[in-house]
């Protein structure tokens, strides 16, 4: 009776390990808010850059993902990536928003950001979402301000050296 006992409990903690190690791979997959009861509605955008946006990555809106990236393809005809995005049903925008591609902090993952738009008529299944902005690539920023910075120190030398 006594090994019954034993042999459950050893049994338990080692269901209880595997299913905290499946809610580990979904956080770390960034799965964890994926459901097969909430009915999603897809629509689509075009961007020149996507930089590092990934396939399942968060779109967000004010802070709250309100979908994902479920595709991402190159368009032949635009010569742009065409991001196709699930939106979960009860959550509506007008056809008027904008989609910018953001970074959580300095180096963090990327997301699709929306901002909505004001029009009264609301993006449905098969929508193009007309304005997007593409990803900031942090390289090119930093050589512009490098770029910037060292042509106004040589104005200023010459500016000096003239005097």
């Amino acid at each position: 009776m006594k090994r019954e006992k034993t042999d459950f409990l050893v049994g338990l903690f080692v269901l209880l390990g595997i299913i905290a190690l499946a809610f580990m791979a979904l956080q770390a997959g960034n799965m964890s808010s994926f459901s097969f009861t909430r009915s999603t509605y897809a629509v689509h955008g075009y961007f020149d850059n996507l930089g590092g946006l990934k396939v399942r990555a968060p779109v967000k809106i004010s802070g709250v993902v309100v979908g994902r990236v479920s595709d991402i393809a190159f368009d032949n005809k635009r010569f742009q990536a065409k991001v196709t995005l699930d939106l979960e049903e009860p959550y509506h925008f007008p056809s008027d928003s904008s989609a910018s591609i953001l970074t959580s902090g300095l180096l963090g993952e990327q997301y699709i950001g929306l901002t909505p738009g004001g029009e009264d008529k609301m993006l449905k299944q098969g929508s193009e979402i007309p304005y997007t902005q593409s990803a900031v690539v942090l390289e090119e920023l930093i050589s512009k301000f490098l770029y910037s910075s060292a042509g106004s120190e040589g104005s200023a030398k010459n500016e000096a050296g003239n005097k």
